[in-house]
């Protein structure tokens, strides 16, 4: 089954498979801003757990590739596997936003410092928005190494070469690059994109497969539920682990649309064929209404139910390692 590339409108935005989907209106979003901006000033409890990571072993199993997850925080992830390894919308900022002293902050550090990170073969972005495309993060990675290779959906190039970024590919849904022995192949999420006030859409968003000899893992970036996800594992599946977003999605008639509830991103993982999944984008920055400890519970409640395996769920601490 062949996935095909991303539409346009007439004004040449970028579409979801779904067409044109609606956002909420100002008796919604208003309050919600408010409401943020009121726990931005007072905080939340409930954040996930950390560990200590040196990055000592992950640096070594670069030479031997156990394939493993290490999860930094949001949908940051470190996937060894296939001796390769790789990184999924990092951010190691302090607050995901346009300036540095405004916007939601980092609950907790990160899991794992740049300085201790083993080589970084590529990187993948999976949008532009700042909680996944952040260029302080992706200007210091590619100082850190200039073969380290960054993909991203179409249109988004020349923000990462803005920031300096300049060993890049572009891909559209379907497209692919071999990578280090890995084939990358971008994919359809249900989202959308922008930076500021005007550009809404005009850049892509995108899901990914990684498939090697030996293992296979699915980022699933941003994105609310679609069909999609059924057509990704017909083509692309069986994954041996995918990362599912599983939070901000509160209030459900703001966020239906571009984020899924825990237990539709299970159901998610099953529609790729995934054996194991990986909760991300959750309990670090404070995005939407729900409590931050409230994803990984429902996440955890619904795998229960649905009778999976609760080694097949990898709820990771912030710095955490598990072999897959």
């Amino acid at each position: 089954m062949a996935i095909e590339g991303a539409r346009r409108d007439a004004g040449g935005r970028f579409l979801n498979g779904a067409g044109e989907l609606g956002f909420a209106d100002p008796t919604v979003t208003l309050p919600f801003l408010a409401r943020r901006i009121g726990s931005m000033l007072t905080g939340r409890s409930g954040h996930p757990a950390t560990v200590a990571n040196d990055g000592s072993f992950l640096r070594e199993n670069a030479r031997h590739s156990v394939p493993t997850v290490t999860w930094v925080g949001h949908a940051t992830l470190l996937v060894q596997m296939d001796h390769a390894s790789f990184l999924t919308d990092p951010i190691w900022s302090e607050r995901a936003s346009p300036v540095g002293f405004t916007g939601p902050k980092r609950a907790q550090p990160p899991g794992l410092r740049i300085e201790d990170l083993p080589p970084i073969d590529f990187v993948l972005v999976s949008h532009d928005h700042y909680d996944h495309l952040d260029v302080d993060t992706l200007a210091r990675l590619a100082q850190r190494d200039p073969h380290t290779l960054f993909v991203v959906p179409l249109e988004n190039a020349a923000t990462l070469r803005g920031a300096g970024v300049s060993n890049l590919v572009e891909l559209d849904w379907g497209g692919s690059v071999e990578i280090a022995g890995l084939r990358v192949v971008c994919l359809p999420a249900q989202h959308w994109s922008g930076r500021g006030l005007l550009d809404r859409r005009v850049t892509l968003w995108s899901s990914y497969a990684v498939r090697g000899p030996e293992h296979r893992f699915f980022f699933a970036g941003d994105t609310g539920y679609f069909p999609g996800f059924a057509e990704i594992g017909a083509a692309h599946g069986p994954f041996d682990l995918a990362a599912m977003p599983i939070g901000a999605y509160a209030p459900v008639e703001m966020m239906q649309h571009w984020h899924m509830s825990p237990e539709e991103a299970l159901q998610a993982s099953r529609d790729v064929q995934a054996r194991r999944i990986v909760p991300v984008h959750y309990g670090t920055f404070d995005l939407s209404d729900e409590s931050p400890d409230e994803p990984p519970r429902r996440l955890m409640e619904a795998a229960a139910a649905g009778a999976i395996a609760p080694e097949d769920v990898y709820l990771l601490k912030i710095g955490e390692t598990r072999p897959f």
